[in-house]
């Protein structure tokens, strides 16, 4: 019986070719991208190509999906390891150890390490204590110390490993465009405690990439979101934050009931014209296709999802100050989509997102990654 250890056993010598692009095989471009792990097709670009990867059975504790992901990715970023809420579950007291097991892998693999996050702004995010925490008669100075501590453990613990640290994550309410507040912010001011906690990781982290990463999309529906990240990045810009790049989640596809358009492209292009006009790095950070408005069948579908990334990565990817691009997984079963309660398929079918189906065999969405990080033009060599 075929499994997904056997499969990918026999991947190590040559990639599945996506299924509904039999045609590779006789197109020499087609075939040697098919044939060539992502990590390296980014590589000849001057970019990383990586993923999300999470402490579970599925994922690191599939040894199928682990060499998957070592064959296909440079660098890696944990889904929840190295959030507040799991190294510091109670006040003082941490847990580092499901982290550090994979940072152990990616060391001996010689995967680049992002870290995700230092701070989660929606407070349902936030460790239950913190939002407990009383902060006393001058909860300014007390919310600076709580701050500067889990900048201060967390940097320490993981050190030089770490390449790329999202300081700030979703500040900005996608529904209104204003800064989000939580019980961090109340006392000190929402772009006081953004511009407060980058300045404490340059200085704990002095030569680790910062990055503010959060979720708005190229669809109309995310304008204001956009707007007010916008809002918010020349606000720091002013203050001089210490901030390096903007991180892209990409979580992209039918996630509201807004039409598709090219325009939505167009201004998407704008977005990030205005934000590389402020000499801001752009990364992709969780890169994945929500198909819930895509048909059933499953030919049909791999083939919308594919366009709609390939129209999106085209764009994106031609900003030559994009070096990383990590989606959020690899393999279908392992989305966080095929759960999110917010926008699912009205049929209940399992969800296509991601460049891998299941059986961790190669779709049409892998295809249209490696043809745009192909087409991308070189970035300059990293130092």
């Amino acid at each position: 019986m075929t499994t997904r250890r056997t499969m990918l056993a026999a991947m190590a010598g040559a990639t599945l070719l996506p299924a509904g692009f039999a045609h590779a095989a006789n197109n020499p471009k087609a075939a040697d991208l098919a044939g060539t792990p992502l990590k390296e097709i980014a590589r000849r670009k001057g970019m990383r190509f990586g993923t999300a990867i999470a402490n579970r059975k599925d994922q690191f504790g599939d040894a199928a999906y682990r060499a998957l992901v070592e064959r296909e990715c440079g660098i890696i970023v944990h889904e929840t390891e190295m959030k507040w809420q799991q190294t510091e579950p109670a006040k003082g007291k941490f847990t580092f150890e499901q982290a550090d097991e994979m940072n152990a892998w990616a060391r001996d693999k010689g995967l680049e390490l992002r870290g995700h996050n230092l701070f989660w702004q929606p407070e349902k995010w936030l460790p239950g204590w913190v939002v407990k925490e009383d902060f006393g008669t001058q909860p300014g100075k007390a919310v600076e110390a709580l701050m500067r501590e889990r900048v201060r453990t967390e940097t320490a613990h993981f050190g030089n490993q770490v390449v790329s640290w999202d300081v700030m994550n979703e500040a900005v309410d996608p529904e209104t465009g204003k800064m989000r507040e939580n019980v961090l912010t109340k006392p000190l001011g929402a772009v006081e405690q953004v511009d407060l906690a980058f300045r404490l990781a340059r200085e704990y982290a002095p030569k680790t990439e910062l990055v503010y990463n959060d979720y708005m999309r190229e669809d109309a529906g995310s304008a204001r979101h956009r707007a007010g990240v916008l809002a918010m990045l020349h606000e720091l810009k002013k203050r001089g934050t210490p901030l390096d790049a903007v991180g892209l989640q990409s979580h992209i596809g039918s996630w509201d009931e807004s039409k598709k358009s090219k325009a939505d492209l167009v201004e998407w292009r704008k977005f990030l014209d205005e934000i590389s006009g402020m000499g801001y790095n752009l990364l992709i950070t969780e890169f994945d296709v929500n198909d819930r408005r895509s048909p059933a069948d499953i030919t049909v579908r791999d083939r919308e999802v594919a366009a709609q990334a390939k129209d999106y990565l085209d764009v994106t990817l031609s900003y030559p100050n994009l070096r990383d691009f990590l989606c959020w997984g690899l393999a279908d079963h392992v989305s966080w989509l095929q759960t999110w309660y917010e926008a699912p398929r009205l049929d209940k079918l399992p969800m296509r997102p991601l460049p891998y189906d299941g059986h961790l065999k190669a779709k049409p969405l892998r295809e249209a990654i490696a043809a745009s990080i192909s087409a991308a033009p070189a970035r300059k060599a990293m130092a």
